[in-house]
């Protein structure tokens, strides 16, 4: 019987007890990591400083040509010779933005010279003759990455720009005095259309012995747990070891 700190959820046609506490609630997020690291161990295909970068998607920066805009991007918009004009908008969740005259408009998925190309058919459509407008990415908050695992504040964080391992886990608050262990940290990433993953010291990394890594949009970062093992051994049979859980 359930007591009042557990709320049930199904997961995979199962009814198990979810606790409320935030500490059993960090304990059960360090045992999945773990179990997404033991999981993925026999298929670690590269070695630390040769996990290559991932499939053009999560390649491209904001400068690049064929970047396509996402949400929560944040955009320059310039009208040449109109600085009344000049506005800095952030994509909404539907991929849309609201410019003056122009009002709303699809950015999501358009490149800034596609998106600027749209502004300037807008603007001659109703107001101006032949309007000249550059489109910039400020920041580029669809790219992102999921920090896991013994960290302080595990989630899904913006890459406003270029990021390396290190600089991710702080992302996420930093390893967890008491549960991290920092010789063990994962990056999983989407090669050639299938998912790879290394390995990384993080002590190696700050002592300059290993080169600390890029990391891409839509790279998962696990940091493992000191006694991650004994957590899959006690829990194996409680939850599905890669079932996501979510509360």
């Amino acid at each position: 019987m359930m007591g009042a700190d557990v709320r049930p959820a199904r997961i995979r046609n199962r009814l198990v007890a979810i606790p409320r506490s935030p500490i059993m609630r960090r304990h059960l997020t360090s045992l999945a990591a773990a179990a997404l690291l033991a999981s993925a161990a026999p298929t670690l295909a590269f070695a630390a400083s040769k996990l290559p970068p991932p499939d053009s998607a999560g390649l491209l920066s904001p400068a690049a040509a064929d970047y396509r805009i996402g949400a929560q991007d944040v955009l320059e918009v310039n009208v040449f010779g109109i600085e009344e004009l000049k506005r800095e908008v952030q994509v909404n969740a539907g991929g849309k933005v609201i410019l003056p005259l122009v009002g709303e408009l699809q950015a999501g998925g358009r490149t800034p010279g596609e998106f600027s190309e749209d502004v300037e058919a807008a603007l001659k459509a109703k107001y101006m003759k032949d309007p000249q407008v550059i489109v910039t990415v400020k920041n580029a908050q669809s790219q992102r990455v999921t920090i896991d695992g013994a960290v302080n504040k595990p989630g899904v964080y913006p890459l406003s720009g270029p990021t390396t391992l290190l600089q991710a886990v702080s992302l996420g608050g930093g390893p967890d005095q008491k549960l991290a262990n920092v010789k063990k940290v994962a990056v999983f990433r989407q090669v050639g259309g299938k998912r790879h993953a290394a390995t990384f010291n993080l002590n190696d990394i700050r002592e300059g012995k290993t080169e600390d890594p890029q990391i891409y949009g839509n790279d998962i970062v696990v940091v493992d747990t000191s006694s991650g093992n004994r957590f899959i051994q006690n829990f194996q049979g409680v939850f599905p070891l890669l079932g996501f859980l979510a509360w």
